[in-house]
């Protein structure tokens, strides 16, 4: 084990770079993961990081002792809590980081459900709409230009854990994908759309989800096949976008449960 106590010291500015920087991360095509839940996450789909960091405390927490046990042959390093805490960004960190190389997602086709994102650009939307598509059955979710980093810290802890069970590709044209997407697409709409639960759901669908104050840009919306709009309360102004979301994931999750009970009659 290696002990840091500099700032200053090269590993610690890199470290600090993958906690905050997304052209960072693409560029190295590294991320960190804080915590031991996100790191047991990644073991099970994974496998083995590149970098073990703890802090003082974490050298005497029983949950990162263990992940550093079960990863023998992995570089560790010891750095004081405080320069921890800078690293991390939690306020009441466990005392563990791995530094991991993002999965590789290839160029195969789009297959079944997927969910595109245009210009979403909270963390923590992106961060729990990944989740809700993990939860929902799909597979892909494919992130336009203008969105938040999707291997962000921010965005990992969001998902707790979601990003390792799908295929996830950024600064994606979306207006090119479109065209081509093997199923329906979805333009969810603040209004005047079809009702979302008027709209048959059952076959392969690629929801397309917006920015949090502009929506989808009208290139797209012009591109989806289906527009459609949650219906809400008249005086409501308007969804989160993670709401609208999972409301519209499981409405879909629905449908097709819905499908399958009338088969098994």
């Amino acid at each position: 084990m290696r002990v840091i106590t500099s700032k200053d010291n090269p590993a610690i500015k890199e470290l600090r770079a993958l906690a905050t920087d997304a052209r960072e991360l693409r560029a190295r095509q590294r991320t960190l993961l804080d915590g031991p839940h996100l790191i047991e996450a990644y073991r099970h789909h994974h496998g083995t990081p590149e970098l073990l960091v703890l802090s003082d405390a974490g050298s005497r927490n029983s949950e990162a002792l263990k992940l550093v046990a079960a990863y023998p042959d992995v570089e560790v390093i010891q750095v004081p809590d405080n320069l921890f805490r800078e690293i991390s960004g939690v306020a009441t960190p466990v005392g563990i980081l791995a530094e991991i190389r993002i999965p590789e997602t290839g160029d195969a086709p789009i297959a079944g459900s997927c969910v595109m994102l245009d210009a979403v650009q909270d963390g923590g939307n992106i961060g729990a709409i990944l989740r809700t598509a993990a939860a929902a059955g799909i597979g892909e979710v494919l992130l336009g230009r203008g969105c938040a980093g999707a291997w962000l810290p921010k965005v990992l802890r969001a998902a707790q854990g979601a990003h390792f069970g799908l295929r996830i590709r950024e600064q994606m044209d979306l207006s090119s994908l479109l065209p081509g997407y093997p199923g329906t697409s979805v333009a969810t709409v603040a209004r005047e759309g079809t009702p979302l639960f008027d709209l048959a759901l059952t076959g392969n669908i690629a929801w397309i989800f917006g920015n949090e104050g502009a929506g989808i840009a009208d290139d797209l919306v012009a591109l989806a096949g289906q527009r459609t709009t949650i219906p809400i309360a008249a005086d409501t102004e308007s969804l989160n976008v993670a709401a609208a979301a999972a409301i519209c994931m499981f409405e879909q999750v629905r449908q097709r449960q819905s499908v399958r009970e009338k088969k098994n009659v």
